[in-house]
């Protein structure tokens, strides 16, 4: 099970959709959780990505066209669905794409700390890997979100996103020092492929020729 948390606008589904296919390419069977329920968008996103990929994917009210029992609105809903599909049909691996909107809004903490209470008590040591993805373009409001979200969820990775602009990605640095989660990825694109391994030096080295 892993989650993966980010406010709106900073490309956390296309980087759900992402980290998919990696895992796709390590031989891993995947099944994908659209739990954004509060936006259609990211629901029709997250199954479109789907397709494209080959994999299966639990969602609000799409989960039954899908053979996959779901239906629920509810997000913690949705990642149970998912987990107990995954089961069912023998998959390994499960990307839930949660809820988005502002950090700062209070409803949306609970709803994610909820996902985490739900699918720990189903799956023993459950979430596997809990990642934020973040904007680099949006410097100490990434650092903001950071703090935010470390401080309701168990988070075990950074995601920085949107690094193939005009962004320098300084926040990066900024983010490491405000929040004790190492930076895992970095999305340099908007392709499938476009998802790279954090590498300090050689971050390093490209920041100081920008």
């Amino acid at each position: 099970m892993i989650l993966i948390f980010g406010v709106n606008g900073v490309g956390k589904t296309t980087t759900v959709a992402k980290l998919a296919r990696r895992l796709q390419g390590e031989g891993r069977r995947v099944l994908l959780a659209a739990a954004d329920t509060f936006r259609a968008g990211a629901v029709r996103q997250l199954e479109i990505w789907a397709e494209r990929l080959g994999a299966p994917w639990v969602g609000p009210a799409s989960g039954r066209r899908q053979g996959v029992a779901g239906g629920s609105a509810d997000p913690a809903a949705v990642a149970f669905d998912a987990l107990q599909a995954a089961r069912a049909r023998g998959y390994d691996t499960v990307l839930v794409d949660t809820a988005g909107r502002l950090h700062t809004e209070e409803r949306l903490l609970q709803e994610l700390s909820k996902v985490v209470r739900v699918i720990g008590r189903q799956q023993p040591g459950a979430p596997h890997e809990s990642l934020l993805v973040l904007d680099a373009t949006v410097g100490q409001n990434a650092v903001q979100q950071a703090q935010r979200f470390a401080a309701t969820v168990p988070l075990t990775g950074l995601i920085v996103t949107k690094l193939d602009g005009t962004a320098r990605g300084g926040s990066v640095v900024a983010l490491r020092r405000a929040v004790p989660v190492p930076i895992r990825f970095l999305g340099t694109g908007e392709a499938l492929d476009d998802l790279a391994v954090f590498d300090a030096p050689q971050y390093a080295r490209r920041l100081v020729r920008e």
